[in-house]
């Protein structure tokens, strides 16, 4: 099947509307479609098939929980491409994608100055009155939101850092123009599903699936940042290599 005009016409039965639409698309998609490539849009389908929308929503909505499609807010519904692996290693996000032949791209949602709240003067080691910057920023690759990030930076060590390109590497930044390369990281992972307004963000459904990072980063015995990311996880997926240490 290349096109829709050409799939078979929906049947009244057992089998649910939707359930054949899915079928159909899930076929579209596996036999002419590439990936990040737009799917047909809700009328076509509605159209073409002779159903409500609430039953093309239904199918669609089942694929991109199935991660074969993810959605854009205001573009649109695409094809899932293959999930980024990324082994666990110290590296930045730019780094990270670039490593795997995709290109990054960053907006910056905010930056502001803030008083440390007591998480984050914990993770950094800093005093009741110290103040950080705050920076949200949503992480692409090859143009398809993958990350929302949202870290703190003590202001004292990293004067100005708000007037800093904050598209670029913050890694590289510190090291070309504080002189601190991050060298040291904890990080704890866990898996959660998205909120409402996080799942607007990053273009998926409400109750989607992420990989959520939050890194304490360090360069010697300064500690730079701590961070939370909220990774898709239909987009992106953890490599680890364990080994057995055999006690002599």
């Amino acid at each position: 099947m290349t096109d829709i005009d050409e799939a078979p016409v929906l049947e009244s039965g057992p089998v649910s509307k939707h359930a054949q639409l899915r079928s159909i698309l899930a076929e579209l998609v596996e036999s002419s479609l590439a990936p990040h490539a737009a799917i047909p849009p809700e009328r076509k389908l509605m159209t073409r098939y002779g159903v409500s929308r609430s039953t093309v929503r239904e199918a669609i909505r089942q694929l991109v929980e199935e991660g074969v499609l993810y959605r854009v807010q205001g573009k649109g519904t695409f094809v899932a491409g293959e999930r980024v692996q990324s082994d666990l290693h110290l590296a930045s996000f730019t780094e990270d994608m670039r490593r795997r032949g995709l290109v990054p791209a960053t907006i910056v949602r905010s930056a502001r100055l803030v008083e440390a709240p007591l998480a984050v003067r914990a993770a950094l080691g800093l005093k009741a009155d110290a103040l950080v910057l705050e920076i949200e920023r949503l992480r692409l690759a090859d143009g398809v939101p993958m990350a929302l990030e949202r870290g703190y930076y003590p202001a004292e060590l990293l004067p100005e850092l708000g007037e800093k390109d904050l598209t670029r590497s913050l890694y590289a930044t510190f090291a070309t123009e504080y002189g601190l390369r991050i060298d040291n990281a904890e990080q704890a992972v866990w898996a959660e599903a998205a909120d409402p307004k996080l799942a607007d963000t990053l273009g998926i459904v409400a109750g989607a699936p992420l990989i959520v990072f939050r890194r304490t980063s360090s360069a010697g015995s300064a500690y730079l940042e701590h961070v939370t990311s909220w990774y898709r996880g239909d987009r992106y997926q953890i490599h680890m290599t364990l080994n057995l240490q055999h006690q002599p």
